[in-house]
């Protein structure tokens, strides 16, 4: 069955009106918890802290940076567990979220909580070694050495460092993604050494019993939601699925597509939109999971993915053969049905991000007329024909964006006229406030489309976005 002539799957039932807007009130209350329950953890640490008498020791020099330090050390170990929450894919906050919101709240939290343990070390150091900067360094060494755990912490500090680094976005930008990858893995491994010294001697930890039960419970349930959502489910489905490669068709230039078939595909959970971290065990690279999103609609009996060659690894799905066994993590994201609100829909790409707006285009139900399609594109736009038999047998409008970006700050083509941005949309969309947008591209790109839309009048919860640059 060749891309062009792909038969489409049918369209998923209409939500109605009030299923969303129960789902909408799931969602936000989950949002809303998420965040009440952050809050509440930074007070409720803070409240140990002052009880222990943090307040108090503020008023002398030495005992201040021993209590300031005690203080930054637990905001941080709070924010650093939360981190990984954040990440560790599960369920609830992946679907009330999204991994793109996630992984933006991840980064900030990240950066905080880094900061504060440099904070910690430096304060708390400092005060051990009686407010003296210059004895500073060789109490450093002694606590270090000494000190029950802090070889351990000392080598997670290491492993954050690293990390953090290389999460820089100028450093980023000179790594290979399967490099930067490998290294972020390396925050799990910094967060594991890094706590245990304060679980075993910090006071804050072990003079009272809610305290100790909250930092325990907390860390046991950050490694739990690692090991379960992020290592065992995913494990257990690609057994129980056995995916495996049928064929690799070539889309354009550097652009190819990945078909996959496997056992009982009907009762894997995954929708248009969503995205999986795939592993195709064909040797070199199989070790790193790349996130790549679904470009048709899953039918129960197959699954699709493109993805451009942009690095080592995407360049070898090129070479894959049929029948190489595939490893999926997933499935992820948000850019679903579950965040539609409208029964009008726009979906804005770019390039290759327009592959889980394909899937969308087919799965989601509409009226003809009610979805339109903004493609923007350099050389040629991807599934030009699919996309005309979308609009042939459901009513779908598809305006092509060709040409480079024409200018910083905007997102559309140099071969699309001259008008701004926001009135160009309004031109060709009139009722764009009115409909749910899906847009995917990469990063900037996508910021610049998301200020375009709210210029244009539409509300920021019906501007669904998802990039891809990392």
């Amino acid at each position: 069955m060749s891309v062009a002539t792909a038969e489409l799957a049918p369209p998923v039932a209409f939500v109605d009106a009030r299923d969303r807007g129960r789902r909408a009130r799931f969602d936000a209350a989950v949002r809303l918890i998420a965040g009440t329950g952050l809050g509440a953890s930074l007070l409720l640490v803070s409240s140990w802290w002052a009880a222990g008498g943090g307040l108090q020791d503020l008023a002398g020099w030495q005992t201040g940076l021993e209590s300031t330090g005690r203080l930054t050390g637990l905001i941080a170990s709070d924010l650093l567990l939360v981190q990984v929450l954040l990440m560790s894919r599960l369920p609830l906050l992946e679907k009330a979220f999204g991994q793109d919101r996630l992984a933006r709240q991840h980064r900030v939290v990240g950066f905080t909580s880094f900061t504060l343990m440099l904070a910690h070390i430096v304060l708390i150091t400092w005060g051990y070694a009686a407010g003296e900067l210059a004895r500073t360094p060789a109490t450093l060494w002694d606590v270090t050495v000494d000190y029950p755990g802090m070889l351990l912490a000392a080598a997670g500090t290491v492993a954050l460092v690293m990390v953090v680094v290389t999460s820089i976005k100028a450093a980023r930008k000179r790594l290979r993604y399967e490099s930067w990858h490998l290294l972020h893995l390396y925050a799990y491994l910094g967060v594991g050494l890094a706590l245990p010294h304060q679980l075993w001697t910090g006071q804050a930890f072990l003079t009272s019993p809610g305290a100790t039960v909250f930092w325990w419970g907390l860390w046991a349930t950050a490694a739990v939601s690692v090991l379960v959502w992020r290592i065992a489910l995913p494990l257990w489905r690609s057994a129980r699925h056995g995916l495996r490669v049928t064929s690799v068709v070539p889309e354009g230039p550097g652009v190819v597509s990945v078909y996959m078939t496997g056992h009982d595909l009907d009762r894997l959970p995954a929708e248009a939109g969503q995205f999986f971290g795939w592993r195709f065990l064909t040797g070199p690279g199989w070790s790193r999971a790349h996130p790549y999103s679904l470009s048709a609609a899953p039918d129960g009996l197959s699954l699709r993915i493109t993805v451009k060659e942009l690095g080592d690894d995407s360049a070898r799905l090129r070479s894959l053969r049929p029948g190489t066994r595939v490893l999926a993590e997933g499935p992820y994201g948000r850019l679903g049905d579950r965040a539609r609100t409208r029964s009008k829909v726009a979906f804005i790409g770019a390039g290759v991000g327009i592959t889980p707006l394909r899937a969308l285009a087919e799965e989601f139900d509409y009226a003809p007329g009610d979805a339109v399609v903004l493609h923007r594109f350099s050389d040629r736009p991807l599934f030009g024909r699919e996309f005309a038999v979308l609009a042939r047998e459901r009513g779908l409008r598809v305006l092509n964006l060709p040409g480079h970006r024409r200018a910083p700050g905007s997102w559309l083509g140099a071969d699309v006229g001259t008008a701004d941005d926001t009135t160009a949309l309004r031109h060709w969309v009139p009722d764009i406030a009115e409909r749910d947008v899906y847009v995917c591209g990469p990063e900037a790109w996508a910021e610049d489309v998301r200020r375009s839309l709210e210029a244009a009048g539409l509300p920021p919860e019906q501007c669904h976005v998802e990039s891809f640059g990392w």
